[in-house]
């Protein structure tokens, strides 16, 4: 058997290990028997939003369970293929194996990557932010094409992207802008992006010099109506004014725009988008899911970890760079992840970012590790 196709397997293997880990296989068989039990209870409907929890927990667990039988019988098949045809010295029969084995190595790959996504609210919608930081009508430039990359990331997922609030920078650009992204795992995957991206490029505004600029991204997941956050009145301060957009498509005047302080621990969110009622409902959801991130935070010392890393939007605190001039590249300086494909990053290709940040919070690796690997 090949070096290559022995590699694969020990792939596809470690993969299975992991899937197995995550949906604790020993009693998997176990619990789906008693969530089915469950189902049949005449009186689970009499709770609808307990029944569709359970139904819910009951459909990922066969979820998981199909997966790592299918991808195991899959290995198992071609594994036989192989030695049967190296037996019989039938080169198209392992070639095609061979093949699907290489196949099988990709989607184990990918879903020992879903695997990972099993935070506490790794499954939830999520709120993003994004600020200019240090470089003023550069910075403001830069938070847009951060704003078109997420957005075009998101789309490609299928997700649905909602904006909540927009300032638009005072020349060009954008200040500051937030959405709600509504999907599978849209938290999951975007909490990897909390942090300040650093942008190298010759100025496009008639310097023709070489421009370091900053943007801070924040990512905090929609808290389920399960989830019960209070928030004490007296610790609120809300304020109503006009907001002005940019233009275009994100044309928006408003003399109802609300912002709301949080004042014990000084979180700021606002909505800007629909009438005075409805910004002043999104505003406090955003702030209960900002409440409950800090809550995350406190429980989960590896994203707690990501977050003090954030710092201010400036020298020093970045966990990304993105190099145009004089070289192409980006860089995660977390993970070490790096691609010369600069343009299809600024495009929205950032799963191999997002990749490689789950997998080193799963290995427990430090940024000074996974640094000091590069």
């Amino acid at each position: 058997m090949r070096a290559e196709t022995q590699a694969n397997i020990a792939a596809i293997e470690k993969s299975l290990g992991l899937l197995a880990k995550r949906m604790d296989r020993e009693t998997a068989a176990h619990r789906l028997e008693e969530f089915d039990a469950r189902v049949e209870d005449p009186t689970l409907w009499d709770d609808p939003a307990a029944a569709q929890k359970l139904m819910r927990e009951r459909q990922d667990l066969l979820d998981k369970i199909g997966t790592y039988d299918q991808i195991s019988q899959g290995l198992r098949d071609n594994v036989e293929l192989i030695e049967m045809g190296e037996t019989e010295g039938d080169d198209e029969i392992v070639s095609e194996a061979e093949a699907a084995l290489k196949a099988l190595r990709q989607t184990a790959g990918a879903k020992e990557l879903e695997a990972l996504l099993d935070g506490e609210a790794d499954g939830n919608d999520t709120f993003l932010e994004i600020n200019a930081g240090a470089g003023g009508t550069e910075a403001c430039d830069w938070a847009a094409m951060l704003q078109r990359m997420f957005v075009r990331w998101a789309e490609k997922k299928g997700y649905e992207v909602e904006m909540q609030s927009e300032e638009a920078g005072a020349e060009a650009g954008t200040k500051s802008v937030a959405y709600k992204i509504s999907g599978p795992n849209a938290y999951g995957w975007l909490k990897s992006e909390s942090g300040v991206h650093r942008l190298v490029r010759i100025s496009p505004f008639g310097k023709g010099t070489r421009e370091t600029s900053f943007a801070s991204v924040w990512v905090y997941p929609v808290v389920d109506d399960n989830i019960d956050i209070e928030v004490n009145p007296s610790d609120i301060r809300v304020d109503t004014y006009r907001s002005s957009g940019a233009g275009g498509q994100h044309v928006n005047t408003t003399d109802s725009a609300v912002r709301i302080t949080h004042m014990p621990t000084g979180i700021v969110v606002t909505s800007s988008e629909k009438s005075q009622h409805q910004n002043r409902d999104i505003a406090m959801k955003a702030l209960k899911s900002r409440l409950y991130q800090m809550e995350l935070d406190r429980r989960n010392a590896a994203i707690n970890e990501a977050h003090e890393a954030k710092g201010d939007a400036g020298w020093g605190n970045q966990i990304r760079s993105y190099v145009l001039q004089p070289y192409q590249m980006v860089k995660d300086l977390r993970t070490g992840y790096e691609t010369s494909d600069t343009q299809g990053v600024l495009d929205g290709d950032l799963d191999g970012f997002m990749a490689a940040t789950l997998a080193g919070q799963v290995s427990g690796k430090s940024r000074a590790e996974a640094t000091a690997e590069d």
